[in-house]
């Protein structure tokens, strides 16, 4: 009875719309119609499901890279060491947006354990301040720590980095530094025995198979310093961190260098803009054929039709009428593909953290693995700042497609449609 009081465009429109997928003899109608609303369905979900893929990795390989890095580092602007820690520290935490700051050495190595031997970014860290400015050091047990006591030279590594040397906790191994000294012989590298004391699992491939954390005066020790190589800053919004070092750079002048975790990682996060980019154009094309498909849809109506359509012409429908009735078809098969495409592209994207494992065991494989992408575990981020446009563009794609069938439905001449009736 609802119907009964829509404008007669819409209800015959809606009409053609049932009867295109329940009618026998409109068969082959109904098939063209229902693959058009299953590639608009299947496009809208896939472009949902791969740009939520896109910012879940992105956003998890960001967090882990920030649990090590800090949002702001700043170094001597001569490579030497910093001269008056106390004064520098005092001026960065005075600066706006900064909620901690920890002093830190940042130097090269090779650590050695029997025949095998890995390169490694060491990290001499304060155990009181680090974990102030690093999530990762932070999230360590305070005992493990405690164990970074200055002179024991103990050592704590990545995970896969100790894998690879075949070394647990309490084992020796050695640790060669670059700066060597002068010898009859030649330059002779300096080399340490060093004890490991612990293991930590970031999380990012990179990180856990090339760095390991001592006690910043151990490292200060072996590397023949006075002093740490710069200071690390923690901010209350990693997301300033860019303005936050200009600021900073501007404040110290030349005499120091600063270095923000963007510009660390510029090249990867352009990568993955460019990416996503590329992903959602070529996605949208998808969506645009499946949207387009419905014009072949629309033109075997219209030619099935044209008897209907001589008849309302000539009880009095304006050409205009009869445009509305096929757009309103069209319109309809589109908004139904999309709205399906929609749950579909949510359901997924939300729950990928589900159906990816399940997959992987059914299938007995892993489409991750961890030392080529980073990340072991599919990651899902839907955005409705994605989702939202993508939609409305398979609503206008659809209706788009609806205008060139319906024009020509209107301009059917009833004398000619009804002659072989």
């Amino acid at each position: 009875m609802a119907l009964m009081n829509l404008p007669y465009e819409l209800r015959i429109g809606w009409r053609y719309t049932r009867a295109a997928k329940t009618t026998a003899r409109n068969g082959f109608i109904s098939f063209i119609s229902g693959v058009s609303m299953l590639g608009i369905a299947l496009g809208v979900a896939a472009l949902i499901i791969v740009l939520s893929v896109m910012n879940g990795f992105q956003k998890e390989v960001r967090d882990r890279m920030l649990s090590v890095l800090a949002h702001v580092e700043v170094f001597d602007g001569a490579d030497q060491s910093v001269a008056d820690l106390a004064t520098l520290m005092a001026r960065l935490k005075a600066q706006e947006h900064v909620e901690a700051a920890a002093p830190f050495v940042a130097a090269q190595g090779l650590i050695a354990r029997g025949d095998t031997m890995r390169g490694v970014m060491l990290r001499g860290i304060d155990p009181v301040l680090e974990p102030l400015v690093t999530p990762l050091v932070k999230d360590m047990p305070e005992v493990l720590r405690a164990r970074l006591a200055p002179g024991d030279f103990g050592v704590i590594l990545g995970g896969s980095l100790a894998r690879g040397l075949g070394v647990t906790t309490g084992d020796r191994v050695t640790l060669m530094v670059p700066s060597g000294q002068m010898t009859p012989a030649g330059v002779v590298p300096r080399v340490k025995q060093m004890t490991v004391v612990g293991l930590f699992d970031s999380g990012h491939y990179e990180f856990d198979a090339g760095y390991a954390y001592l006690n910043i005066s151990d490292a200060q020790r072996l590397f023949r310093l006075t002093g740490p190589t710069g200071v690390r800053l923690r901010l209350d919004d990693f997301n300033r961190s860019r303005g936050v070092a200009a600021a900073v750079s501007a404040d110290l002048g030349t005499d120091y260098w600063v270095s923000d975790w963007t510009r660390q990682n510029r090249n990867w996060f352009a990568a993955v803009q460019v990416e996503k980019r590329l992903m959602a154009i070529i996605l949208t094309l998808i969506v645009a054929v499946a949207a387009f498909n419905l014009v072949s849809t629309l033109v075997m109506t219209v030619t099935d039709k044209r008897a209907d359509i001589a008849i309302l012409r000539t009880l009095g429908a304006s050409p205009l009428s009869i445009m509305g009735i096929f757009v309103v078809q069209g319109a309809t098969s589109g908004f139904l593909g999309t709205v399906a495409g929609l749950g579909l592209g949510v359901l997924v994207a939300f729950n990928i953290d589900v159906i990816v494992p399940f997959i992987e065991h059914l299938l007995g494989t892993q489409f991750l693995p961890q030392d080529i992408y980073l990340i072991s575990q599919m990651p899902s981020d839907p955005q409705w700042g994605d989702i939202f446009p993508i939609t409305v563009s398979a609503l206008i794609l659809s209706l788009l497609a609806t205008i060139y069938p319906s024009w020509r439905a209107s301009r059917i001449n009833p004398a000619e449609a009804l002659r072989y009736e």
